[in-house]
């Protein structure tokens, strides 16, 4: 019935879309295997893609010839690039997302792209031969041959969905979960866990009060996530943002008799920084209001997402609750927020290519290697993709070092520190960051899509494009000589000191509060010069020298590291009493006791900020 394939990839959330996507594109003939062809790409959560560290992510799927990025851009309802009044290396796009047409323009992309197959069934065991995976099995006992399978679960592997003192068998609402895969990986010799995540009740926006809420609007001038040539959203849609309160709390404290969570039903470790809402007012009972984001779920639906209002409480506790913010007086739910129980896999147990060690040619990605995350789990699927494509055909791993993208991070922190609660990427895991911005993966990581058959010639071209460009602009700018009469004035205007003689145009760039558009204003030649360049050359070049020493800075800091891989701890360090180092890392390294800085900085929860703050107690 079925041919042989090159690759079978299970699950079609963000991570299996990926990893077939990539791999078809390599040249590998994939069957997708999903229990629902409506539910691919489903955005479980919420309705967004990006955010702190997370947009740098889709920006690097992007830039290696991914599809996240370009199906964000195409179904988005607003777009924000966030910490802008911070350093180029904390600006994070974020976009809104319409979550019917998001789901719904990944699975036109699949079928339209060439070698892809789909299977729709519940795969329930693996074939293995001689070590090596060789096929899945289905749920009626169907066998389908394979070079190489991806497993890309999500949450559904033993998923129980818990709501109060009830619990369902389910991956995620009105799905049934997984059965059959963690056994036999556990007989195959894998360590298995299980993980918690969570997610808010859904509301009905016409019946919330948006005029007594804080108003929350996107970009004037909104960029995108692709390299390619996607459109910016010409209109978008407010978010709105509003407060819990003393009485929601106390209405949320009514249930904890009944939560699964307090009450010991759910043994998974849930994620640190996105806890439920019992959980927030928990553990910070002195704070008497949480934030909560009002975001829609597309451009047509009134079904809304109520971000920061994670439950697991009994769903009348939820709805009282929930009546009790400001502008949710008359709120209709739509479906009660849940908390779900699921199995993951140590990624200890992967090899960096994302292969698992026990089996040769099978390979994990997303949640079930304990991420969280859209993004984080795209990133995997497509970092599994591309590895399987090349192992199959005798070609070298891909693999991306620390310092050339965050997606090194992420996979490098996975296999070498492991994790003991849902992984999240942020941008204090990199100790790289400032070189790892959204605004250079296409110049960081193009060229390595490229030759892997992912990003086709146009992109390459727009790349070498930029790179060519930025580098005349910062000449340009390094040589310009600019009088001082001709900018003082706008210097004044700023805020920032006159100059008494002329000085280079990149001298006053260098100024923290001064942009090349501003000297492009006070002087008519620089504005003539920087027409004829495109508007994210100008920005690179920018960056490039206005952060210049904090580049050559962090490039020292990485030589420095490297050094001191190998550095002994001699002495027995009391890691409490050294203030600057976070909490986390304080009873991590305490609990470990590591012998070089080396094994300090693979231990999960001890960031890089927290190895400089150790290397200079050591003197080093």
């Amino acid at each position: 019935m079925f041919p042989e394939y090159d690759i079978i990839v299970v699950g079609a959330g963000h991570a299996g879309c990926e990893a077939a996507a990539a791999a078809a594109k390599m040249g590998s003939k994939v069957l997708l295997a999903t229990m629902n062809m409506n539910t691919i790409a489903q955005m479980s959560c919420n309705p967004a893609m990006g955010g702190v560290a997370k947009g740098q992510i889709v920006r690097e799927v992007d830039a290696l010839g991914g599809m996240s990025g370009i199906i964000t851009d195409q179904t988005m309802i607003q777009f924000r690039m966030l910490n802008k009044s911070k350093g180029p290396a904390m600006w994070s796009p974020r976009a809104q997302s319409d979550r019917m047409r998001f789901a719904e323009a990944w699975r036109l992309t699949l079928e339209q792209t060439a070698n892809i197959d789909f299977w729709q069934e519940m795969v329930s065991g693996i074939e293995v031969e001689n070590g090596k995976a060789v096929g899945v099995v289905t749920s009626l006992g169907i066998t389908i041959r394979a070079k190489a399978v991806i497993l890309t679960n999500g949450t559904f592997l033993n998923g129980i969905i818990h709501i109060g003192e009830r619990q369902l068998g389910g991956g995620r609402a009105a799905e049934k979960s997984a059965k059959g895969l963690t056994e036999q990986l556990v007989e195959l010799g894998f360590e298995a866990g299980r993980m918690k995540t969570g997610t808010p009740p859904r509301v009905d926006g016409r019946s919330l009060n948006y005029e007594v809420m804080e108003e929350q609007f996107g970009d004037e001038n909104p960029s995108k996530f692709s390299y390619t040539d996607t459109k910016p959203l010409a209109k978008q849609r407010n978010c709105f943002i509003t407060y819990t309160n003393p009485e929601v709390h106390e209405i949320l404290k009514t249930g904890f008799e009944k939560s699964p969570m307090f009450q010991g039903r759910i043994q998974g470790l849930g994620p640190r920084y996105c806890p439920s809402i019992e959980d927030k007012i928990n553990r910070f009972a002195d704070k008497d209001r949480h934030q909560i984001f009002v975001e829609p779920e597309g451009w047509d639906t009134v079904e809304v997402y109520v971000n920061g209002f994670s439950s697991s409480l009994p769903e009348d506790v939820q709805l009282k609750a929930l009546r009790k913010i400001v502008g949710f007086e008359n709120a209709k739910m739509f479906r009660p927020g849940y908390a779900i129980e699921y199995d993951f896999f140590p990624p200890t147990q992967l090899n960096l290519t994302l292969e698992t060690k026990p089996v040769q040619n099978l390979y994990f990605a997303g949640q079930i290697n304990g991420t969280t995350g859209y993004e984080e789990a795209a990133c995997q699927g497509l970092m599994a993709g591309i590895n399987a494509h090349n192992k199959i055909n005798n070609k070298e791993p891909f693999i991306l070092k620390r310092s050339e993208a965050y997606i090194g991070v992420l996979i490098d922190d996975l296999v070498n520190k492991g994790t003991e609660e849902p992984y999240r990427m942020f941008t204090s895991r990199a100790e790289h960051r400032i070189l790892l911005r959204q605004d250079n993966a296409d110049i960081r990581l193009t060229r390595k899509g490229y030759d892997l058959g992912l990003a086709d010639e146009s992109r390459l071209k727009a790349v070498e494009k930029k790179i060519t460009e930025s580098a005349e602009i910062i000449a340009y700018l390094t040589n310009k000589p600019i009088e001082a009469g001709d900018i003082n004035s706008k210097l004044e205007e700023l805020g920032s000191a006159p100059i008494g003689e002329k000085q280079r145009a990149a001298q006053l760039v260098r100024r923290p509060n001064i942009e090349i558009k501003h000297i492009a204003a006070a002087v008519p030649s620089v504005k003539e010069y920087l027409s004829k360049f495109m508007p994210d050359s100008v920005e690179q070049a920018e960056i490039a020298i206005k952060y210049e020493s904090y580049i050559e800075k962090e490039n020292n800091m990485a030589t420095r590291m490297s050094e001191l891989e190998n550095y002994i701890i001699k002495e027995r360090i009391d890691y409490k009493n050294i203030p600057a180092l976070s909490a986390e890392a304080k009873e991590k390294l305490l609990k470990v006791n590591p012998e070089t800085i080396g094994q300090a900085s693979r231990i999960s929860g001890v960031t890089p900020a927290d190895i400089s703050v150790l290397m200079v107690y050591l003197g080093k």
